[in-house]
């Protein structure tokens, strides 16, 4: 059942074979939830060659126009990376991304996202992960093949659902976790919040914004606390509206 609760998320992938590469890898570790977010060229004769006979998870692959259709019902997002950012984010390498993964599958959609080939996720795309996982590799060479990075974590992923987690038996979750789109919603309501306090400058709110993202997003946050936080933000408008 975890299993089926994880997705592959390709994100604008340009190469086909990449993408049937990718089928193959998934299905060799029984995983079949690939969606694909603007692919370049899909269906392709390529991508069904490369597939080598998981034409299965090519057919039943969700075609997506943005990152926010593709993630909106997943609790948790986990984004792959060969490469350090400005602002660091949570990093865990491949077996504690897939015990993350596995984990967090037992309660709802989750997603692991892959970026375009050529420059891997931007910064707005890792903005919606709640951590990222990094394949260690040598430093003067280290960006894998895209489909060569599915593989390795798929393995990971599976060998990860075939051990089992002691937490995963014993967590008591106090809510309902927290699915992208909702979290969306209350990025938004904070960043309005935050504008009409006077704390965050409208003409350049991206900075402080990705820093509160990077903070909720490492909470991980249940519905009773998302209740919360949005009761908060109302009282707060309508303190204002009062002053």
């Amino acid at each position: 059942m975890a299993l089926s609760n994880i997705r592959i998320v390709l994100v604008h992938p340009t190469h086909p074979g990449n993408v049937g590469a990718t089928a193959r890898a998934m299905k060799n570790m029984s995983l079949r939830r690939l969606y694909l977010v603007t692919p370049e060229k899909f269906p392709s004769p390529e991508a069904t060659d490369r597939a080598a006979g998981a034409d299965d998870v090519l057919e039943k692959a969700v075609i997506c126009p943005s990152l926010e259709e593709a993630i909106k019902d997943c609790h948790l997002v986990i984004g792959t990376t060969a490469r350090s950012r400005r602002i660091e984010w949570p990093t865990l390498d491949p077996p504690a991304g897939a015990r993350r993964l596995v984990e967090g599958a037992g309660q709802g959609p989750v997603a692991l996202l892959f970026g375009q080939e050529r420059t891997g996720l931007l910064n707005e795309e890792l903005d919606r992960c709640h951590c990222m996982v990094t394949i260690p590799a040598d430093s003067e060479y280290s960006s894998l093949n895209l489909a060569g990075a599915v593989q390795i974590l798929a393995y990971e992923i599976y060998r990860a659902n075939l051990t089992g987690s002691a937490s995963t038996e014993t967590a008591e979750p106090l809510g309902c976790a927290v699915s992208q789109e909702d979290m969306l919603r209350f990025y938004q309501h904070l960043e309005e919040v935050l504008q009409q306090i006077g704390f965050l400058d409208p003409a350049n709110p991206r900075f402080l914004m990705r820093r509160l993202m990077r903070l909720f997003n490492r909470a991980g946050l249940d519905d009773n606390e998302m209740n919360i936080l949005r009761g908060i933000l109302t009282t707060i408008q309508k303190r204002q509206g009062k002053s």
